[in-house]
């Protein structure tokens, strides 16, 4: 019964990891693509508005 345990436990550790490392996986190319846009339009940065001012600004790093 404890190897039962175990072997779930570990099991569902590798599930967990699995999909960290897709979900990371999908943001770096989603990163990656966006990038490879501005290069093809030869842009220096991507403006997003800002929903409160309405003013726009650089899109920063930790802007989703």
């Amino acid at each position: 019964m404890a190897q039962l345990i175990f072997l779930t436990i570990l099991v569902g550790g590798a599930w967990l990891l699995y999909r960290r490392f897709v979900a990371d996986a999908e943001k770096l190319a989603a990163k990656s693509r966006a990038e490879e846009k501005e290069r093809e339009n030869q842009a220096i940065g991507t403006l997003i508005q800002d929903p409160e001012t309405g003013e726009y600004r650089p899109r920063r790093e930790d802007d989703v």
